[in-house]
């Protein structure tokens, strides 16, 4: 009668973490079934990111720091996408790229200050700055821009700054005035 006793516990346990584990998996499915394909495989993406630091982690080749950190920005990836998924009703997702405070540097040459990035913010004429998520981390998120939005974006730039009427120039790229004087023409 002894040996049931710890028999029944650990069947228990393991319905419950059973039962943890399909209710994590169904919810991750429903959330898959709202949106659509190009989402859809994004989110595959990112599940499959996390398998490969799991296993990483499982091996010892990576530290529980960077386990960690890169679970939660796999997980505030996940969260900004839906977010974006569920704002545009929209089957488009950018380039997306999350970073911690201190790894700034990782996608600037001359990292931003982040506590003036504003949403919706161009960057260096590089990203957009979508905002912040909390995922154990503070992660900063931002939309890398196509290479067709980046050439138009620079030639607006080198058009405002060309051009001689303009004494002082909005720049879209950081929302600040820049002054600029009429190049000097010369003849051969």
């Amino acid at each position: 009668m002894s040996n049931i006793r710890p028999l029944r516990c650990s069947l228990l346990a393991s319905l419950v973490i059973f039962g943890a584990v399909a209710t994590t998996s169904a919810q991750t499915v429903r959330e898959d079934e709202q949106v659509g394909p190009v989402v859809r495989a994004y989110l595959g993406y990112l599940r499959n990111e996390q398998e490969v630091v799991d296993d990483r982690a499982s091996r010892h080749e990576v530290n529980q720091q960077y386990y960690r950190r890169n679970s939660n920005r796999i997980r505030a990836l996940r969260q900004m996408a839906m977010q974006i998924a569920r704002e545009t009703q929209n089957d488009y997702l950018p380039e997306l790229e999350a970073v911690a405070g201190d790894e700034l540097g990782l996608l600037f040459q001359r990292p931003p200050r982040f506590q003036t990035l504003r949403i919706g913010e161009i960057v260096q004429t590089t990203f957009k700055y979508l905002g912040t998520v909390r995922s154990g981390d503070l992660f900063y998120i931002f939309a890398r821009l196509d290479p067709y939005e980046q050439a138009d974006l620079m030639q607006k730039v080198n058009h405002d700054v060309d051009s001689p009427a303009a004494s002082a120039v909005s720049n879209p790229v950081s929302g600040s005035k820049v002054s600029t004087r009429a190049r000097r023409v010369s003849m051969p």
